[in-house]
């Protein structure tokens, strides 16, 4: 449209659509677990909860409709500061038909998947985010919700984008829901940036949106109220939400304790600035869980060979089934968190959260509205995930530090520094991931142009080491296994 902002280009092929689906409004995640405390607390040596290595023990969880919770996911505006509509409207353009959901109405119907319409009490029409932004992802030019979007894009200061948008903002009204939009992200924005695509600071996002609210009364203060956390967020990767129903412990790092929907309405932070709000959006949170338990992973939709992917079944149930559970029918999941010195991932998550460095964040939690029912209780590994699905969810390992699961299953495969595709059509059927180009050097070597798109796995927090448990595999057996793994 005439006059516009300029729009950086898409991070993804199949998401040619404006700057708000992209890394500004992806702040608003489902995937917070680690919050903002108190500092007396902290000089009185009070310590954070832990939770031990070994199984997760199952806790009670709130019943819901799953049709309701869908309808609530997709119309409700549980995020709900945001975009004039009028602004939004001058800025962006239709999105594609492969970007619209089912069930919307009204201007819910016009607007992409990971939006949602919103009137405030004044009148004022707004587009605000909703939790599809990280939790629906493409395949094969297919959205899918509740497969964690890999291909976001948080390299870049949005604040420019943001205050541009501000031009389109004529009424008095809608001037100050933009401002009250815009401030909060640009308090969160250093917190916010990643130095690679696809990169996820969920983490950092929330520890900063937790910095700027008083846990008692939810009120948010223009100035963090604590230390807020580093502006280099740690490389993360989106579960996929079809495990939920599996899982009895939320996050990489099981930290998400007791109420899962409790913790899942942490994606409203950005906005919900009262008790009473926070307890409105809780009546239907536990219809969204229960949604999001219905949810199934795709079918492998190119060709498998049965027989092989048989015997690959054998080779996966005598070494695999002990952390990554059984599968079909009468499955079974160990719900397992694996010590570090066992499993040899990267560290760095599993060691913030249980060596003290974010024990404001997890007392913070204690102290709110969400800690009434939920707590936050890291644990000094990671929890080896329900595998259904697994070909979809590339990268791998909770940093996505590995392009793919033949690499995964023969740590000598893996390299050091490589850059993805992120075409949704350019899946490598043999070796179970995005298409890739190793290379020669990492992002210091790099032209700052194309950096972002590096994956240096020398740089902290994104090492590509461990989970070496299937480098005693024949490569025929290896091969077997990822025949099988098709099929999940």
């Amino acid at each position: 449209m005439r006059g516009r902002p300029p729009i950086p280009p898409p991070s993804h092929m199949d998401c040619p659509v404006p700057i708000m689906r992209r890394a500004i409004l992806s702040a608003f995640i489902v995937g917070a677990w680690l919050l903002a405390g108190c500092e007396a607390g902290e000089r009185a040596g009070i310590s954070a909860p832990r939770s031990p290595v070994g199984p997760v023990p199952p806790e009670p969880q709130r019943p819901g409709d799953p049709e309701r919770g869908y309808r609530a996911l997709v119309t409700e505006s549980y995020v709900s500061c945001g975009i004039p509509y009028a602004a939004y409207r001058e800025s962006a353009d239709p999105p594609p038909p492969s970007h619209r959901l089912p069930g919307r109405e009204g201007r819910n119907a016009e607007l992409p998947y990971n939006f949602t319409a919103h009137t405030t009490k004044d009148g004022v029409e707004l587009v605000v985010s909703n939790c599809l932004t990280c939790h629906a992802g493409f395949f094969d030019g297919r959205l899918i919700v509740g497969l964690g979007n890999e291909a976001l894009d948080f390299t870049e200061d949005r604040v420019p984008y943001i205050e541009g948008l501000g031009a389109y903002v004529q009424d008095e009204k809608a001037a100050r829901e933009w401002r009250k939009w815009a401030d909060r992200l640009e308090a969160i924005g250093p917190y916010s940036t990643t130095d690679t695509v696809g990169s996820n600071p969920a983490i950092s996002i929330t520890w900063a949106l937790f910095a700027h609210r008083d846990p008692k009364t939810l009120a948010w203060s223009p100035t963090a109220l604590i230390a807020p956390p580093p502006t280099h967020p740690l490389p993360a990767t989106v579960p996929p939400w079809w495990r939920m129903k599996k899982k009895h412990a939320m996050f990489h790092t099981a930290v998400g304790r007791g109420d899962h929907a409790r913790l899942m309405i942490l994606a409203s932070t950005l906005c919900t600035d009262s008790v009473e709000e926070a307890r409105a959006i809780d009546a239907y949170a536990p219809d969204i869980r229960a949604f999001i338990e219905t949810l199934q992973p795709p079918a492998y939709p190119f060709a498998t060979d049965e027989a092989f992917a048989a015997s690959g079944q054998l080779l996966f149930e005598a070494n695999c089934t002990q952390c990554h559970g059984t599968y079909g029918e009468n499955w079974t999941y160990p719900n397992l968190v694996i010590d570090l010195a066992r499993i040899g991932t990267d560290p760095a998550v599993a060691l913030a959260g249980t060596g003290g460095s974010e024990d404001r964040f997890l007392r913070w939690l204690g102290e709110s509205f969400y800690g009434e029912s939920a707590r936050l209780a890291p644990a000094r590994g990671y929890i080896a995930p329900p595998l259904d699905g697994v070909w979809a969810t590339a990268p791998y390992l909770h940093n996505g530090s590995v392009p793919t699961i033949d690499a995964l299953l023969n740590s000598g495969k893996r390299p050091r520094y490589w850059r993805r595709s992120f075409d949704s059509k350019d899946y490598d059927q043999e070796t179970l991931g995005w298409r890739y180009t190793e290379l020669a050097e990492g992002k210091k070597g790099t032209d700052s142009n194309a950096r972002k798109w590096v994956y240096d796995t020398t740089l902290p927090g994104a090492a590509n080491s461990g989970h070496t448990f299937g480098d005693h595999l024949k490569e025929g057996e290896r091969r077997a296994v990822l025949e099988y793994l098709k099929t999940l």
